[in-house]
């Protein structure tokens, strides 16, 4: 990644950046920091991952998702200079199309290989971004943090949501060991904003701020009882104040009037998105045992206590045992899916697969749950619309992953304005 953004002319140098590293949160807490800072007139734009539908949602110009005609331009001058890294480091042209590596890759004096999908998109949102002339680039990481390729920025900000035990694989077996990988981005004389973590985690981000001569500050729970937030949710609350900690590291005091307008109006795409009305549908990202229970926690509110009958895609790597016994107390009918692997790989995860549907259905079995398996994602989709339409005052609700969310606007999403 250094070697392809020096091909490139260091763009991540030419805007001053907040990096939003954690288990959960990371999204919500990039769009919401982006938003607040750019209500207090600067320009701003922002990095996050992974996408629903196109690779260009993952830049955000303005709140907005960059124009097609500039990612693209973005996109070829990162697949120029790719090929340059590439041939020097004996690759052939065109052939990162491997995932985002594991963390001990490019770090045992073995060569480089070549660049790789998830490197290239970050640096085509670099490039972007300085394209842009934006002032501020809020980036989230993708993966841990200090091998993670958006490691290459110089943050004055480093935000750490929270931890959790997902990624083990390559992060490590414990929340120490989790943590430490991602406080490893923190910059020397910068300042971390920590999020609600485990006493151990908070001793560990005390010592490295202590070590890196960074200011610590621990953000509040909840941005206080008289601020309405239209994004729904106690999760939501507790990431908008980490975002509050986040912009006022950067810009100092925060104008009250400001705040307020960017809370009564923030939205985050994917998390409790309703996307039609009849039957009402939700949409949530949740794709580990925290995000499980934070939607758990929301859930009933939002359904306005009625039955929820969801529709539920899990990815192999995830823990999908803790993720049903989280939501077992909120739903009441599952249909329990697979993603196609053509997909997921056309979405940035190339090799992945789900958990199979009919082993889904004997987790929710064992946590008491009604639940049937409809392998086929379209078959589900509709199946579960189907029992949703005939429940009295039901809910539907897709989730599980982040890789549900495009098809199921798809299949599922009203007009708008309807």
């Amino acid at each position: 990644m250094h070697r392809l953004t020096m091909a490139l002319g260091m763009p991540q140098h030419r805007f001053a950046s907040i990096h939003v590293v954690g288990t959960n949160g990371k999204t919500s807490v990039t769009r919401m920091t982006a938003a607040l800072v750019g209500a207090h007139g600067l320009s701003v734009g922002a990095c996050v991952s992974p996408h629903a539908a196109r690779w260009s949602e993952r830049v955000l110009i303005g709140g907005e998702e960059i124009g097609a005609g500039e990612f693209a331009a973005a996109v070829q001058r990162v697949a120029q200079a790719a090929d340059v890294v590439n041939r020097v480091s004996g690759q052939p042209e065109g052939s990162g199309e491997r995932p985002n590596p594991g963390p001990a890759e490019g770090n045992s004096g073995e060569a480089l290989g070549s660049v790789t999908q998830f490197e290239a998109a970050t640096a085509a949102a670099f490039v972007a971004l300085a394209a842009a002339r934006v002032g501020v680039g809020v980036i989230e990481a993708g993966l841990g943090g200090r091998l993670d390729a958006t490691n290459t920025i110089p943050s004055q900000v480093t935000v750490l949501t929270s931890i959790g035990l997902d990624h083990t694989e390559w992060l490590g077996e414990t929340e120490r060991e989790i943590a430490a990988e991602k406080l490893a981005v923190l910059g020397d004389h910068s300042t971390l904003v920590l999020g609600g973590v485990s006493p151990e985690v908070s001793e560990l981000a005390q010592r490295s701020a202590a070590a890196r001569g960074a200011r610590l500050v621990r953000a509040a729970e909840d941005p206080g009882p008289e601020l309405w937030l239209r994004a729904p949710g106690a999760f939501q609350r507790r990431n908008f104040a980490l975002a509050l900690a986040a912009a006022e590291a950067f810009l100092g005091e925060l104008e009250p009037a400001r705040v307020a307008e960017v809370a009564a109006t923030i939205t985050v795409p994917g998390r409790l998105e309703r996307i039609a009305e009849r039957p009402p549908t939700l949409i949530d990202a949740a794709h580990n045992p925290d995000g499980a229970a934070a939607l758990a926690e929301a859930l009933p509110a939002v359904a306005a206590g009625g039955p929820v009958i969801a529709c539920l895609a899990i990815l192999a790597d995830k823990d999908a045992a803790s993720m049903v016994r989280a939501l077992a107390p909120v739903l009441d009918h599952v249909v329990c899916t697979e993603l196609p692997s053509a997909a997921l790989g056309a979405q940035g995860r190339p090799g992945a697969a789900s958990h199979p549907a009919a082993e889904l259905v004997a987790l929710c079995l064992e946590a008491g749950l009604a639940a049937e398996a409809w392998p086929a994602f379209a078959d589900a989709l509709h199946r579960a619309r189907e029992v949703a339409s005939e429940t009295s005052g039901a809910t539907l609700l897709v989730t599980g992953s982040n890789y549900v969310l495009a098809p199921a606007r798809a299949a599922l999403g009203e007009p708008r304005g309807v």
